[in-house]
């Protein structure tokens, strides 16, 4: 019984120490060299809600496991490896490209986890978990304004009038303006979207995520009761174009006031109201003619095209630009 019972202790020990040793919990450290945002997978479990550039997994409590990188810029391929590490430890993994310009995952350090470091600035830390975050949802949001724009003409007037016996105040006020005469009607439409960036299985584990898009921002013209051809997808704004059309306005002569009329019209979309309201700021018919037959590539309603004949006196400038019109490769 006496050589028994110091063996039974030994035994014992060994048993506390096993079971200590697998207690034991890790870290694990990825990070981007370059700063590329990636999905960390372990054991098929997706663990950050988001793409980061730096991700800390805690609690660990197996030495191996599945790893798996999904780059949130499309057109790099996923990292897949199997790492093993000791327990008891914080192990840091870069990933970066190597002499062959391919993306791979590389042990950078360790130290017991005991002595790691607090998180770092911008470092996503995540405790490890066997259940993968629920799924974003798909939003949308839509705005639309109108506004309108033309030549003032007419004219009206509002009237308020305060009246309090109490306070001995009469008030009256009466405020002019100008209503917009055959003005055109610009309405936008601004869509926001917010993709989806996880898919889910029925059994709660990992599948090939939906990569996160770039947000877009969908910007629609619409001009009210035309329906014919389109020649450039957005035109100027009201407000910008009044601008242009004053500092092309502002020159004395017709050769300056065409050269900035062409400079502005070569990096913009044009309604062809507003084609003919820059033409009337010239004198001369040829010189007319010239920015119409320039200004027909950069307008959006081309179909409207006609009404810029009213602006020509001779018969022979209409058909001259009727025929480029319809000789006219974009």
């Amino acid at each position: 019984m006496k050589q028994k019972f110091p063996l039974l202790l030994i035994i014992a020990a060994l048993f506390l120490n096993l079971s200590a040793f697998a207690q034991l919990k890790t870290n694990l450290v990825f990070f981007t060299e370059q700063g590329e945002r990636f999905t960390l997978i372990l054991n098929g479990i997706r663990q950050n809600p988001a793409p980061e550039t730096n991700v800390k997994v805690t609690d660990l409590i197996a030495p191996t496991y599945k790893v798996k990188i999904i780059f949130d810029e499309q057109g790099i391929p996923d990292l897949d490896k199997t790492l093993t590490f000791n327990q008891g430890t914080e192990t840091t993994f870069v990933i970066k490209r190597n002499n062959k310009n391919e993306y791979v995952m590389r042990w950078m350090n360790e130290v017991p986890i005991e002595q790691a470091l607090p998180p770092a600035t911008g470092q996503q830390v995540v405790v490890y978990t066997t259940q993968p975050p629920a799924p974003s949802t798909v939003t949308q949001t839509t705005t639309t304004y109108t506004e309108t724009y033309g030549e003032p003409q007419g004219n009206v007037s509002m009237g308020v009038s305060i009246n309090d016996p109490e306070l001995g105040v009469n008030m009256n006020i009466n405020v002019g303006g100008a209503i917009p005469s055959g003005s055109q009607a610009v309405t936008t439409q601004t869509t926001t979207t917010t993709y989806s960036t996880t898919t889910t299985a029925s059994d709660g584990y990992y599948q090939e995520p939906v990569r996160q898009q770039p947000v877009p921002q969908q910007q629609a013209y619409v001009m009210p009761g035309y329906n014919g051809p389109v020649g450039c997808p957005y035109p100027m704004h009201p407000s910008e174009f009044q601008e242009v059309k004053r500092s092309i306005e502002s020159k004395s002569f017709d050769d300056t006031r065409l050269t900035i009329a062409k400079q502005v019209i070569a990096s913009n979309c044009l309604l062809s109201a507003q084609v003919k309201e820059i033409m009337l700021l010239f004198t001369f018919e040829d010189t007319r003619l010239d920015l119409a037959k320039y200004a027909y590539g950069y307008t959006y309603d081309t179909g409207n095209y006609y009404k810029l004949n009213d602006a020509f006196t001779f018969e022979s400038t209409i058909e001259e630009l009727d025929e480029y019109i319809n000789g006219f490769r974009r």
